[in-house]
């Protein structure tokens, strides 16, 4: 008999797409084993509740509801935005999977083709992201940068005379909506680097449920995608060294090179945009997608330079900076 897998989901648009691509890959990798998956819908504070992200708690706002239903039983996988994972270990559940990574940049939705540099001067951006607002202003510190809520058809219908000239929006979500045709810009990453986790997603289940031969523990070993695992846990490890949640303006990324080498690169700047500090940083995996080798080995070293950027960060005073819960 099929094992039935209930698949927990926010219920705005861009969740339940995400959450599809993830249930059509559970069923297609557990195909041969049997895997019956059922879509539950699950409402948190962050649809419920109006005001920006940081007044309403920050990043965990979208996953606690989640979470919630996974512990008591009402889902068995929740899918979020990983960008969206508080760092903080969450008992008895665990990161199942991360997909492969959609492109994690950051994109600018403008009237008439506008790009950052041809914005006019004092032109009115809408965000909701500190860390976006702080590198807008860094690049631009003539633009009004608005604070916005709203789903991402909400955000592109302020774009017009009258109200918002842009809005800033990742390009991973965009992406899957199939709204590519609205970006007039794609960030490099030296302009604005993204959130930790930005275009990954995160498939959370029950310790129990990701361990040991059933088609649902098989099935999330096939989806994990391996370098994109460490390149998150880099970005991850070094937001938790800074304490720093989604109200801070801080960007990472990471990326794994043919060569075993994985690259980290980091933001931390002021709110008003006036000072940005940047840090870099590398370190060699040992062979981290070899199957045979202990994959714990190659995730702590990820870990660990996430860990030792952020202590750079903060020995260049990157708390005098941000609102960081850590300090030297």
């Amino acid at each position: 008999m099929p094992q039935h897998v209930r698949v927990g989901t926010r219920a705005s648009a861009l969740a339940l797409t995400q959450t599809g691509h993830v249930v059509d890959a559970l069923a297609a990798w557990a195909s041969t084993d049997g895997l019956d998956v059922e879509t539950v819908r699950v409402r948190t504070d962050g649809d419920r509740l109006t005001g920006s992200l940081a007044s309403l708690g920050g990043t965990g706002v979208f996953v606690t509801a989640l979470r919630d239903a996974l512990l008591d039983g009402r889902c068995d996988v929740a899918v979020h935005s990983l960008k969206d994972l508080p760092t903080g270990h969450a008992d008895g559940l665990v990161l199942g999977a991360v997909p492969a990574r959609e492109n994690p940049a950051d994109a600018l939705c403008a009237r008439d083709g506008l790009t950052l540099e041809t914005l006019p001067p004092g032109a009115r951006v809408g965000t909701g992201s500190p860390r976006r607002a702080a590198q807008l202003l860094a690049a631009r510190p003539d633009l009004d940068v608005v604070d916005i809520r709203g789903n991402v058809d909400t955000r592109l219908r302020r774009v017009a005379p009258g109200d918002l000239d842009a809005v800033v929006l990742a390009r991973a979500g965009l992406a899957r909506l199939g709204r590519l045709d609205a970006i007039t810009q794609t960030f490099d990453a030296t302009l604005m680097a993204p959130a930790p986790g930005q275009g990954a997603l995160a498939v959370e289940v029950r310790r129990a449920d990701a361990e040991g031969p059933a088609p649902l523990a098989r099935a999330l070993r096939g989806l994990d995608h391996r370098p994109t695992r460490l390149a998150v846990t880099a970005e991850r490890a070094l937001l938790a060294r800074l304490e720093a949640g989604c109200a801070a303006p801080v960007g990472a990324l990471a990326r794994l090179d043919d060569e075993s080498t994985l690259h980290l690169d980091a933001v931390v700047a002021r709110t008003d945009g006036t000072r940005v500090l940047r840090r870099a940083a590398t370190a060699a995996l040992d062979d981290p997608l070899d199957p045979a080798r202990d994959p714990a080995a190659a995730e702590q070293r990820a870990a660990d330079l996430g860990r030792a950027l952020a202590e750079e960060l903060l020995s260049a005073g990157a708390a005098d900076l941000a609102d960081l819960g850590a300090r030297r």
